[in-house]
């Protein structure tokens, strides 16, 4: 006889103001330099694409698309650090590709630091190509500054 193992339903839903004690927690626990509750909330009021991943009334994971001009711009992505590897991520990335396309954007952009190899594999597979750099684009408490690599996606 064998177990089958079923994975926790995940439900992906917009962001909503109530939303951004949970969402800047994770921030804090995922990165080293997380955005501030303000900024988060601003993307909320000027009206970028906010999406939350919830699992058992957690939230594990956001997103933050901007979308404008025919291109979108991916500006966060983020899974709480005790969730990742999971395929969050991934669904939380289709999510805002499909919203994309939804608004007639033909390309989506990105940046994510060049030390994150998670995430530019997760990227990577997911059809985007490096298009640049950004010298010094990341604050690095080692370091001082990190490099940025820019990532696009075209979805024609």
């Amino acid at each position: 006889m064998s177990a089958v193992i079923q994975e926790p339903h995940i439900f992906i839903r917009p962001m909503r103001e109530g939303d951004l004690a949970a969402v800047f927690a994770n921030e804090r626990a995922a990165y080293t330099h997380p955005w501030t509750l303000g900024i988060l909330r601003d993307c909320l009021r000027v009206g970028y694409q906010c999406q939350v991943a919830e699992q058992d009334d957690m939230l594990v994971g956001h997103a933050v698309l901007s979308v404008g001009a025919g291109e979108a711009h991916l500006l966060n992505l983020c899974v709480a650090p005790d969730h990742q590897g999971r395929g969050i991520g991934r669904r939380l990335l289709r999510r805002m590709l499909r919203f994309a396309r939804e608004q007639a954007a033909d390309t989506v952009y990105l940046e994510v630091r060049a030390s994150n190899l998670s995430a530019r594999a997760l990227y990577e597979s997911e059809g985007f190509c490096e298009v640049g750099q950004r010298r010094g684009y990341y604050p690095h408490d080692l370091h001082g500054r990190e490099d940025a690599v820019v990532y696009a996606k075209p979805l024609l």
